[in-house]
């Protein structure tokens, strides 16, 4: 009768394994999708600030780098998003950053997760 009690650790053990394997799919699925859409709205930054182009009428389409900058910021603002916005020449590169909260990793201690995403767009002759 030495063997009473090892059942009950044995489930104990894979219950646990079970439930941070789990986590791990469903936190790292969330993750995937938070970086996607990161990437998207660096995109799209990146794309509003790029319509800011100036001395058309000169034969050069160039940014506007402040206009640019504002216009890209001002989309992040709009969607809730802090990042950081480079315009250099003809092209505005946009990173952004998001912490992502994880929903079964937070048992573990794991409670979030930073992702970010950068993304350029550059103005060319048409």
């Amino acid at each position: 009768m030495r063997d009473r009690g090892i059942v009950s650790g044995f489930v104990v053990c894979l219950t646990l394994t079970l439930t941070a394997a789990t986590g791990l799919a469903i936190d790292a699925g969330r993750l995937v999708a938070a970086h996607v859409q990161v990437a998207d709205h660096a995109e799209n930054a990146a794309r509003v600030g790029a319509q800011e182009i100036t001395l058309i009428r000169a034969g050069i389409r160039a940014l506007d780098p402040v206009k640019a900058r504002s216009a890209a910021r001002d989309y992040l603002a709009a969607h809730g998003l802090e990042g950081d916005v480079v315009v250099s020449g003809r092209s505005i590169t946009v990173t952004v950053r998001r912490e992502q909260p994880t929903v079964l990793l937070d048992l573990l201690g794991i409670g979030s997760q930073r992702t970010s995403a950068s993304r350029t767009a550059v103005v060319v002759a048409g």
